[in-house]
């Protein structure tokens, strides 16, 4: 499959979502109630994706809202130290707070513990939408939690009509984080009424069992979105990889073998992978495998964004099976 951007003068990426701060504790494989130190790096999943596609050379611009204060500016500083544009990351008052996550670099029950108190990403605006020029933009990509509250949702809305109107692509990534959401009918109304909306569309099985009202049925949703104009969806399987569908055909693709070091950070780093891959001319089929090298790559690192590979590394470990 080819998109109408390959090859194309449409070579930017918009995301709009959550960034935060995390914090990691040190040593590796220390749970978080024994660490010694924590360390700190930018972290949310557009923020993440946006990293992650800086990195593998793809022009990532960043749409959200942080706090105007040391951690908001420390958000700020990473995602400009990494190559993302941040022209449209907007510090705001008022008392919201810029999210914090507490994890580990476990295999096995990792842990993370969120702190979103009055989140900052959330209070996104349609003013905050307005001024961004779409006019060269390949597509833009949603990350479900931004639906997840007003004014948020609402402005989220406003940047796909306006990005279909540009012909961008809307791209969704389910994101479902409960804790964000009311209640699991609200995320799954509001998740699916963005799914039927968006162009391409990409969860894992627990996401589109929220779609579909029962994990059962994932699979099914994922297909029917195609038949109902979607280019292609995604279901991730975890350590069973993942199946696409499109108009024409379906196809599995496997994960890469590595030794993990925790499993966070995998799904951010599959879809920059994926999207790198095609805004670089690569048929569908290619850019899901360098997804699935990405995401192998993050989860063997430490960190999320710290471990997001260059285009290099990434076709190093594609070559190397």
């Amino acid at each position: 499959m080819q998109l109408p951007w390959h090859n194309s003068s449409r070579v930017r990426f918009v995301v709009v979502g959550r960034v935060g701060m995390d914090l990691y504790a040190d040593p590796p494989e220390t749970r978080i109630d024994h660490a010694e130190r924590y360390v700190a790096a930018v972290g949310g999943s557009a923020g993440n994706i946006a990293v992650a596609l800086a990195r593998q050379g793809i022009a990532a611009e960043l749409v959200t809202c942080v706090s105007n204060d040391a951690i908001g500016r420390f958000c700020l500083a990473e995602l400009f130290r990494y190559g993302v544009d941040t022209r449209h990351v907007s510090l705001i008052d008022d008392g919201y707070r810029t999210s914090l996550a507490i994890t580990e670099t476990v295999k096995q029950d990792c842990q993370t513990v969120f702190y979103r108190n009055r989140p900052a990403d959330l209070a996104l605006t349609e003013a905050n939408i307005r001024d961004i020029d779409l006019s060269d933009v390949a597509a833009l990509v949603v990350t479900g939690t931004a639906f997840a509250a007003e004014p948020s949702r609402s402005a989220v809305n406003v940047a796909m009509r306006r990005a279909r109107a540009a012909g961008a692509h809307v791209i969704l990534d389910i994101d479902y984080r409960s804790a964000s959401w009311a209640t699991y009918e609200e995320a799954a109304q509001i998740c699916r009424d963005a799914a039927l909306s968006a162009d391409i569309v990409v969860g894992n099985d627990t996401e589109f069992g929220l779609l579909a009202g029962s994990q059962l049925l994932g699979t099914k949703f994922a297909e029917d979105l195609v038949k109902r104009g979607a280019l292609f969806t995604i279901y991730k399987q975890g350590a069973d990889g993942s199946i696409t569908y499109t108009g024409e055909t379906s196809f599995k693709t496997p994960i890469f073998p590595v030794a993990a070091l925790k499993p966070t950070g995998a799904g951010d780093g599959f879809m920059a992978g994926l999207l790198a891959g095609l805004a670089q001319g690569e048929e569908l089929k290619i850019a899901v495998r360098r997804g699935s090298a990405t995401a192998a790559l993050i989860v063997a690192g430490i960190g999320c964004a710290p471990a997001s590979p260059d285009r290099a590394t990434v076709m190093r470990l594609i070559e190397s099976f």
